[in-house]
């Protein structure tokens, strides 16, 4: 089960990540090559007004329009200066193209989740916190940014919207079990408070596909499975254990199979999408879609009654 983007070999469920490494300032960071679209040099970029200060402008490669966010701007890295020699790293994902301004691209490093750790609040900064989680590639240490709070943060009105619960409507309290497992503090809190706006009143968060995992583990061992797991969501990025793990764990385990599994991921692409489903998911939803994820999760819930 494998599929192939940029030249890069993406496996199915093997809990390992692409980490494409990049420097700003002399600091390594890091992305998921499965965010990356291509890199190009920097170009000339239009100036925008009435914008977020880290957002430089727009350019226009190949006849598409791309908003270039300036990187270093965001991260307050004073010490930068943009050059002719900066490179864009265009990303791809919740279905939008946006280029970010970088100083180098050093290469890319196929590592396993298990190496990357959450930081703590110390460095994190909560909610307020980009990097979410600390890689290490061979002998250095990586930080890996949270891209998606990135542009929640510069564009708020791309990230989850209340207003799509509200079109809803009135709706019944439902208490059955429901699993999260979403590693960003920023959108775990998004999404926990939105399904409790749609009444699902009984949410259980998990930091990862790990943790979770351990507790479907723990159900099993207490005989509480069909009681205590009705239905459960991942992301696809985490640290210790990304989505596609988890699904492959639960999807061929014959007791928690029966679970039905949502991925919902800023990550959901044609290729993505074959993955998954190679993998068993129910059903997989594009961040920010809060509100198609609760009608998919509304039908699924049916269908187990």
């Amino acid at each position: 089960m494998s599929t192939e983007k940029n030249g890069i070999l993406l496996e199915s469920g093997t809990n390992e990540i692409e980490v494409m490494e990049f420097t700003i300032a002399g600091v390594l960071y890091g992305i998921n090559v499965a965010k990356v679209e291509e890199i190009m040099i920097s170009s000339p970029v239009k100036f925008m007004p009435h914008t977020h200060p880290a957002v430089e402008g727009i350019y226009k490669p190949r006849q598409r329009v791309i908003t270039v966010i300036n990187l270093p701007r965001y991260l307050g890295i004073d010490s930068f200066s943009p050059s002719e020699k900066d490179l864009f790293i265009v990303t791809n994902f919740n279905r939008m193209n946006i280029a970010f301004r970088v100083e180098t691209v050093v290469g890319i490093r196929r590592i396993s989740w298990m190496d990357i750790q959450k930081p703590d609040k110390t460095i994190s900064g909560g909610e307020e916190g980009v990097a979410t989680g600390i890689a290490q590639c061979g002998e250095d240490l990586v930080t890996i940014l949270d891209f998606e709070k990135i542009v929640a943060e510069i564009a708020p009105e791309t990230s989850i919207q209340m207003s799509e619960i509200e079109q809803l409507g009135p709706r019944e309290r439902d208490q059955r079990p429901i699993l999260v497992a979403e590693d960003s503090i920023l959108l775990s809190r998004m999404i926990r408070d939105a399904l409790s706006k749609a009444n699902y009143s009984n949410v259980t968060m998990f930091g990862n596909g790990r943790e979770l995992w351990e507790y479907l583990v723990d159900l099993k061992r207490k005989g509480r499975v069909d009681s205590d797991a009705s239905l459960i969501i991942t992301d696809i990025e985490m640290p210790q254990m990304d989505g596609h793990r988890l699904t492959k764990l639960v999807k061929d385990d014959l007791e928690l199979q029966k679970i039905p599994l949502i991925i919902f991921s800023s990550l959901i692409t044609d290729e993505m999408r074959i993955k998954g489903k190679e993998l068993g998911a129910d059903e997989q939803l594009t961040k920010p879609e809060i509100g198609h994820l609760v009608s998919v999760m509304d039908h699924l819930l049916a269908r187990e009654r």
